[in-house]
């Protein structure tokens, strides 16, 4: 932009100078000058801006290609080359100035997990991922990281599911995370006899079965493939239905709440008008009954300041409108909202804790019926409780093998 400036600025001073050598030319028309000078910088600066826009927008997508590469390190060429002011022009159908300028951390904090030379047991940890370089170290190299130290036979490796965001991190960062494709791929070619796979996915939801449909196609290629339990464990029934892994993440995720709000439990905080609502993604799978079973497993445990509520608003009564009735019904003054997710990336930063009015913290506080909403920005997988439950369902999936 400051070239721009120069430019009309230069184009005013030589309109000013010939207007001294032609008292005809009036000021009128030197200042015509100058507006148009200044009009064309600006149609240059949000050219230049749309096209960054385009070029996001191009590698925005679920599916990798054969241009992925290239397209990935052109917008960052792109983006690399604008002005600060031209970068704050950047608008597409999914583009923003946030895609490559906001700050989410220390990406080379991360490992991908993307070596060959596996060997015949290879531990697949898939994720559906998160570009918040921060909370991916934290919650699923966290994962990760437990899983390595569990089973130190086995070469941990990752896959993402979510495209998008394996082209946003490789974008952005340089980081090259492998999709499901290319881990099953590089894990053939590396001659891997035995493949256990541990989806850091929550429940048996869409997520998971697009993962399963994926290691459908390379039954053959291996010796033999188990796939351990989601988070959650068993999808049941009904509301009723509940387990051992939901009971302890339940207990997880509320000790963590409880000790970062400085209280000694649950109880201490309902009698200090405190509720908590941890927030789920929220899934029209019918695996969305799950979120019905954690409240119900809040219950059970006693823990009636506890509130599941997800993005989605499925099922209907984890809707933010319908949690923010209950909370008000139940009495309670004071709410913490935290992350009923693995990851603390997006939907935990904006989608709860953005200062857009359709998050659930605005939405909280318009609704005038609290004294304070506050957020906690944590994902599961840092919790070590969390880890140990993988680490179990992992053996298990170990186990299955052997016998």
């Amino acid at each position: 932009m400051k070239n721009r400036v120069v430019k009309a600025l230069t184009m005013g001073l030589a309109v000013t100078t010939v207007m001294a050598m032609n008292p005809a030319i009036t000021f009128a028309e030197e200042t015509e000058a100058v507006t148009e000078a200044a009009e064309e910088a600006a149609d240059e600066d949000q050219a230049a801006a749309d096209q960054v826009a385009a070029l996001i927008d191009q590698i925005y997508v679920q599916e990798r290609t054969e241009t992925t590469d290239e397209d990935c390190k052109a917008a960052k060429e792109a983006w690399d080359a604008l002005t600060d002011a031209q970068k704050e022009l950047v608008e597409g159908e999914e583009a923003s100035p946030d895609y490559f300028g906001l700050d989410t951390g220390d990406a080379s904090a991360d490992d991908p997990l993307n070596a060959d030379e596996i060997g015949e047991n290879e531990l697949l940890v898939v994720s559906f991922g998160t570009s918040y370089n921060d909370s991916r170290v934290e919650d699923i190299k966290g994962i990760e990281d437990a899983l390595k130290e569990a089973y130190p036979d086995w070469s941990v490796r990752r896959a993402f599911t979510a495209q998008i965001i394996i082209n946003h991190v490789q974008a952005r960062d340089g980081e090259a995370i492998d999709n499901m494709d290319q881990a099953l791929e590089r894990a053939v070619a590396s001659g891997v006899k035995n493949l256990v796979v541990q989806p850091t996915h929550l429940m048996h939801g869409a997520e998971y079965d697009e993962m399963v449909e994926a290691l459908e196609a390379y039954q053959d290629q291996f010796e033999s493939i188990a796939i351990a339990e989601p988070l959650l464990g068993e999808v049941g029934n009904d509301a009723t239905v509940i387990n051992e892994d939901k009971a302890a993440v339940a207990v997880a995720v509320a000790d963590a709440a409880v000790a970062e709000a400085g209280y000694d439990s649950m109880d201490a905080a309902a009698e200090d008008g405190v509720a908590f609502v941890f927030l789920g993604h929220g899934t029209s799978h019918t695996a969305k009954v799950s979120y019905s079973q954690m409240q119900t497993q809040m219950g059970e445990l006693g823990y009636a300041n506890a509130f599941i509520g997800t993005v989605e608003g499925e099922p209907e009564e984890t809707a933010c409108e319908a949690v923010i009735e209950a909370v008000a019904e139940a009495g309670y003054t004071k709410v913490i909202l935290r992350p009923l997710m693995v990851v603390a990336g997006d939907h935990a930063n904006n989608d709860m804790a953005g200062s857009e009015e359709d998050s659930w913290k605005s939405m909280f506080e318009a609704s005038g019926s609290f004294e304070s909403v506050d957020s906690q920005i944590a994902g599961l997988g840092r919790i070590d409780a969390v880890k140990q439950i993988y680490v179990d369902h992992t053996k298990a999936a170990i186990d299955s093998i052997a016998k």
